[in-house]
């Protein structure tokens, strides 16, 4: 058996119909959808598959969205293949995916946890008004020499060489775009974000969310995990709590994190969108992915597993 990864979507990658057809096909996948709604006492799967997507985007259903999503698909891949990671990894939010993959954290909760982090950042967002960009094709220290003239933005994500994230007060991202795009970008984005994740605007959000992670009952496993804000694997599950309390306010090292996996691991495994896929593709790594948004992507695993 090839050593394996699963990495795991962040916010921005939700879709209307996430995950129906693994709800309709897979009995085990329904009942995580089943189990997500009755312990949030709300049809967050209504929301999922009918939308609309104006409501499906709020931080507050976006974030469990995607976290259910992928343990739904993550539960239909495990029961159909029977295989084990080494090691798994997750993008912002879908580091809580990655917890629950590796058995650190049970799914009642993590689920709990997201919903609290939702609610955090939606009222840090209220505080502190923000947006987010990406910038394409622009060298990171380019990037960091024209934010110096703004005090209220920052890098947020460095999601390949030439996709960077910033984040921070919106009148200031918009003119930071500007310059960076005078500086030779070959794009910059405004996200679909309801505020400027990852900076110090999130620092109240982090503050809130402290004592729940610390209060979590974490389990050390054999199966390990890269960390958004080192790229590196924890020490121990103190170190891990400590990460994860900081991941909220702190770039995400997403690129690094994804070499640090590749020394280790012979296929990547996304689960619940193909954006990390195409973000390895220009990363530039020598193991294979394979994206699982869909019933129908489970032909590449048939192939690779079912010979």
């Amino acid at each position: 058996m090839q050593n394996i990864a699963f990495i795991f979507p962040g916010q921005g990658s939700q879709k209307v119909l996430m995950g129906k057809d693994f709800y309709d096909n897979f009995l085990i996948s329904k009942k995580i959808f089943d189990k997500a709604d009755s312990l949030l006492n709300y049809k967050l799967s209504d929301i999922m598959f009918f939308g609309p997507k104006e409501k499906l985007d709020l931080t507050q259903n976006a974030q469990l969205a995607l976290f259910v999503n992928s343990i739904a698909i993550l539960k239909a891949i495990e029961e159909k293949y029977s295989i084990k990671p080494k090691i798994c990894a997750g993008l912002s939010l879908g580091e809580y995916s990655a917890l629950h993959a590796t058995k650190k954290l049970s799914f009642d909760e993590l689920i709990f946890l997201i919903q609290k982090r939702s609610l955090f950042m939606d009222e840090a967002c209220n505080l502190n008004p923000g947006a987010m960009a990406a910038i394409i094709n622009l060298n990171i220290d380019v990037i960091k020499e024209v934010i110096k003239n703004f005090e209220d933005v920052w890098i947020a994500n460095i999601n390949t060489q030439n996709q960077i994230v910033i984040s921070g007060k919106k009148e200031s991202i918009e003119k930071a775009i500007i310059s960076l795009k005078e500086k030779g970008a070959k794009r910059a984005l405004l996200l679909d974000v309801q505020g400027a994740f990852h900076t110090p605007y999130m620092k109240r959000a982090e503050d809130n969310l402290k004592n729940e992670i610390l209060q979590a009952n974490f389990l050390d496993t054999s199966i390990d995990i890269v960390m958004n804000v080192t790229a590196k694997i924890p020490k121990d599950t103190s170190n891990l709590k400590t990460n994860l309390i900081k991941q909220i306010s702190s770039t995400i090292k997403w690129a690094e994190s994804i070499k640090e996996m590749d020394e280790k691991i012979d296929l990547f495994i996304e689960i619940g969108s193909k954006a990390l896929t195409n973000m390895n593709r220009k990363i530039g790594i020598k193991a294979k992915t394979i994206a699982i948004e869909k019933i129908t992507d489970l032909k590449e695993l048939d192939d690779a597993f079912e010979k």
